[in-house]
């Protein structure tokens, strides 16, 4: 059997998808196995690359392929899309097949493998966001109910829990939903105090992390900020500058250019939205302290921001001083460095001394 150099994988939870490739990108095989199979059939494997689609399992195998000898490429699934042989049969076996063309592509871009600490800290926020979520419901469905019997507490949710104590003791309510409104009180003790405890722990980390200490020095980056960017970017320094690093988070604009034309669309809000979201609530509270504060008093980036609130309005404005904190961040991350409100003045665009020097040679030509 010819030697095999990259392996797709299309991952599931239970049915694993595999297609074997040699040096030439020809197909040496394909497999379909269940998961107990699938980790024989790995580990008898020789050292090679294994390329699978970044999900929510990738990263686990991932590690787990590397510290068997192999080298393991994440992609994401819209990178994998266009190698599919045919959009209209879309299958485990051509999805493995797809995987593997798209690892060999020279100009591929590939995701970094997350280490357990990092995935231990993303499942706090995960849990802290569905916690919430659940509130949320569990609020709008109190509120609906209560609206059957001519109850419409207001609609923001602190106010309709600092109500609900008071309708346990309304008379004009029946004794049935009076016990339901204390039954809601109790569920949401205990998920107030489950997201008490994710928020205890994301402090936890922030403060044995360094880098995300760092990263609290600015304003509107707060702790479920800088823990969540921390956990989430294995290596800033993968990306080229920043503006690559905001394109990742999906807080550049869509690109539509062609022939020479530049052409922009509304953000792309593509890559982690967990991330992206703290940013742009982030950015409200630094767009409502740059507005407050005096001009004579004001620094160099909240004179920027009020200039772009005042020309572009409120919801563009928030986007666009994420984009410009996740520039920051990238910087202090890839760099290693804190946060300096001054570090402009020693930037110096590419080639400004190369220009400033044709110039004074055209002078002295002159």
């Amino acid at each position: 059997m010819r030697n095999v150099t990259t392996i797709g994988i299309d991952l599931a939870k239970d049915v694993f998808a595999v297609c074997a490739m040699d040096v030439t990108g020809a197909v040496v095989y394909h497999k379909t196995l269940k998961r107990d199979a699938f980790i024989t059939w790995a580990q008898q494997l020789q050292p090679c690359t294994i390329a699978m689609e970044a999900c929510g399992s990738s990263h686990h195998w991932g590690r787990w392929f590397a510290g068997r000898g192999h080298v393991a490429k994440l992609m994401a699934p819209e990178f994998v899309q266009p190698f599919r042989k045919s959009m209209a049969a879309k299958n485990d076996k051509n999805d493995a097949e797809a995987i593997a063309i798209a690892a060999r592509q020279p100009t591929m871009r590939f995701v970094a493998i997350k280490s357990v600490e990092q995935q231990a800290v993303l499942v706090w926020h995960r849990l802290r966001e569905g916690y919430k979520e659940e509130r949320t419901a569990h609020l709008n469905r109190m509120r609906g109910l209560l609206g059957e019997f001519g109850i419409w507490p207001p609609r923001s949710a602190d106010k309709l829990i600092r109500a609900l104590p008071g309708l346990t003791a309304d008379s004009a309510i029946p004794e049935g939903v009076r016990l339901a409104i204390e039954q809601s009180l109790l569920y949401l003790h205990t998920v107030h105090a489950q997201i008490a405890l994710c928020d205890q722990q994301i402090a936890q980390h922030v403060a044995s992390q360094p880098s995300a200490r760092r990263l609290t020095e600015m304003t509107g980056i707060g702790t479920l900020t800088a823990s969540a960017t921390v956990a989430t970017v294995v290596n800033a320094s993968q990306f080229k500058n920043g503006r690559q690093f905001a394109a990742w988070l999906g807080l550049t604009p869509r690109q539509m250019s062609s022939g020479g034309k530049p052409k922009l669309g509304r953000t792309s809000r593509r890559g982690d939205t967990y991330v992206r979201s703290l940013l742009v609530q982030g950015a409200k509270s630094t767009l409502q302290v740059a507005l407050r504060q005096t001009q004579d008093k004001a620094s160099r980036l909240q004179q920027w921001i009020v200039s772009v609130y005042q020309r572009v309005g409120y919801h563009k404005t928030l986007v666009a001083i994420a984009n410009k904190h996740a520039r920051m961040l990238w910087a202090m991350l890839a760099k290693d460095t804190s946060y300096d409100a001054d570090a402009w003045q020693g930037w110096q665009a590419p080639g400004a001394n190369c220009q400033l020097q044709i110039n004074i040679r055209d002078l002295n030509l002159e």
